[in-house]
């Protein structure tokens, strides 16, 4: 393989591994939440949008990297 070759496989797999991540922690969220809200409200809203933010987080990151 040539060497921009791996470089797409070994981005497409990284992107891979972190989507796997995501939506097995999206999979999660409810439960997580809702287990949380029981205890505070704020506190279920805020690990929620923590959860979502960090998806976007994690490609940013990523992206950010790469540069």
């Amino acid at each position: 393989m040539t060497e921009n070759g791996n470089q797409t496989r070994n981005n497409a797999i990284a992107a891979g591994i972190i989507l796997a991540a995501v939506a097995l922690g999206l999979f999660f969220m409810p439960s997580i939440v809702l287990g949380i809200g029981a205890y505070s409200p704020a506190l279920g809203f805020a690990v929620g949008a923590l959860i979502i933010l960090a998806f976007f987080g994690i490609f940013w990151l990523r992206s950010r990297y790469r540069k």
